[in-house]
Parts: structure tokens; C-alpha cells; sequence
């Protein structure tokens, strides 16, 4: 039956984690397919051809394994590829968005920073929502090489981490904002130092929430969703060595038992 099928979630690499763990949350029955393209990450610096050209490889894996729908768990990819995307197959895709929607609604005195990676942030889907969302605010993005290198190694914790948020959000804190997106989904996984150099007056927000709700709209739509009291399993690929990502996986998901296949895409 269609709705026993798995969902697919797929990213540059480990970072779609953090999207993935929302999802799980709103829907425990469902089986979870997680493909890291972690051979090819980052995509924040490569040519937009070359980031169509994975997801369109990805997503041929992901439907072969059955998935009922596609999750872009990535910024980049979505701004890239969401529309390509949904043109080839004739299934639900759910792409997501840097959070700026929600960050206006928060902002207390109209000052927003964004961080996410450059493509993202010269994307058009970017400037549309700046445009769409974006009246009587100032919003201040930010590009921050490195951070997705730093969560894909398991460093989101070191001292390098630290000192490369502080390079990324002093210009951001000297215009006084007061709200801050978090517009890659390796970013919320650096939550915790980022929520600490900022102070607890200032709002960090991200995108996994809201994409993980949309997922259950999507699904609950074309009646694909599973009706069962069993617990999903989850299933991770990666196109990198297992042996280096599975131990990060096992990190950011909090499951030692993880194990991580390498598919060769």
C-alpha cells in the first residue's frame, strides 16, 4: 500500500538531521529514508548545475527505495532545485525555506539577521521572501563558510567553532538585532553555542518545525499517511565512507546503534 512506504529526507550531508528529528517527532510511525551526500558537501560554494545535478541523483535513489514523498532537507538545494524537481516526479516534494516569515512575526524592533551560506543567500527564493516578508523590518544576512565543515566533522562543540560564530555574528549583534535565522540546516545543531554568544534577549529561529508540519499537510492531503501504533525505523545512505560519517550520525541522531550504508551515486 502506498501510505506504508518511506519518506525520503535528503541534504548536502548530516546537517538534514535536524530536520529529520522534527519529522520524527510529529510522526513516529513512519520509515524514514536519510540520504548524506556528504562526498559532495558542502554545496554552499558549488555551481548551481552541480547541486541540480545531485538532487536529481538522490531523489532517482530516494524513489527507488519507494518514497512516497521527498523532503530537501537543505536551504541551497531547495532554492536550487525544489522546482526542478517537482517538474520529473509525480510525487509530493517539501522543500524548505530560511525562516524569515516567522523571524518578522518574532523581531520586537524590526531588526533580523540571517546566517546561512552564499548560494542561499543569492538565491531568488531568498530575495522573494525578503521581498514578500520583509515590509518595515531590516533584515542583515550573513554568509558563513565553514560552519557546515564544522558539523559534518563532529566539531560543532570545539573551540574553532566558537570563534567562527563569533567572526559571523559580531557584525550582526553591532546592528543591534534582535531575532536570528538560522538558514542552514546544519546550523541548528550549533544552537546551543550560538544561543550562548548572543545572549537570552535575542531569538534564534529555524525552519525544521515548520518543514516537518508541512510534511504531515502534505501527507495527511493525498492520504499517505501511516495509520499504526508500530514505530517507524529510520535508514541512513551516504555517498562518503560509512566508517566517517556513521560515527557523526550517531552523534547528532543519539542512537549508538546507528549504522550508516554507503551508496555510490
Amino acid at each position: 500500500m502506498p501510505f506504508e512506504k518511506p519518506v525520503g529526507i535528503f541534504d548536502s550531508g548530516v546537517g538534514g538531521l535536524s530536520v529529520m528529528r522534527e519529522v520524527r517527532r510529529l510522526l513516529p510511525a513512519e520509515d524514514l529514508v536519510y540520504f548524506a551526500d556528504s562526498a559532495h558537501c558542502p554545496y554552499g560554494l558549488k555551481q548551481p548545475g552541480v547541486i541540480l545535478a545531485r538532487a536529481f541523483a538522490i531523489s532517482e535513489f530516494l524513489v527507488a527505495r519507494g518514497a512516497k514523498l521527498l523532503v530537501i532537507a537543505s536551504n541551497t538545494t531547495s532554492i536550487v532545485a525544489l522546482d526542478a524537481l517537482r517538474q520529473r516526479y509525480n510525487l509530493p516534494i517539501v522543500g524548505i525555506e530560511p525562516a524569515v516569515k516567522p523571524a518578522v512575526a518574532a523581531t520586537r524592533n524590526g531588526r533580523i539577521g540571517v546566517l546561512a551560506t552564499g548560494v542561499t543567500l543569492a538565491g531568488d527564493r531568498f530575495n522573494s521572501l525578503v521581498e514578500r516578508f520583509g515590509n518595515g523590518v531590516e533584515i542583515y544576512p550573513q554568509a558563513c563558510p565553514g560552519l557546515v565543515e564544522l558539523v559534518e566533522s563532529g566539531g560543532f562543540n570545539k573551540p574553532e567553532a566558537e570563534s567562527l560564530l563569533k567572526t559571523y555574528l559580531t557584525p550582526l549583534l553591532a546592528r543591534d538585532i534582535d531575532t536570528i535565522v538560522l538558514g542552514c540546516t546544519h546550523y541548528p545543531f550549533l544552537r546551543p553555542v550560538i544561543e550562548r554568544l548572543v545572549g537570552k534577549n535575542i531569538s534564534v529561529i529555524d525552519s525544521g518545525r515548520a518543514v516537518s508540519q508541512q510534511v504531515v499537510r502534505v501527507l495527511e492531503k493525498h492520504g499517505l499517511l501511516r495509520h499504526t501504533t508500530l514505530k517507524g525505523k529510520e535508514y541512513f545512505f551516504t555517498s562518503s565512507e560509512p566508517g566517517v560519517v556513521e560515527p557523526v550520525v550517531r552523534l547528532l541522531w543519539g542512537d549508538p546503534g546507528v549504522v550508516v550504508e554507503q551508496a555510490e551515486i
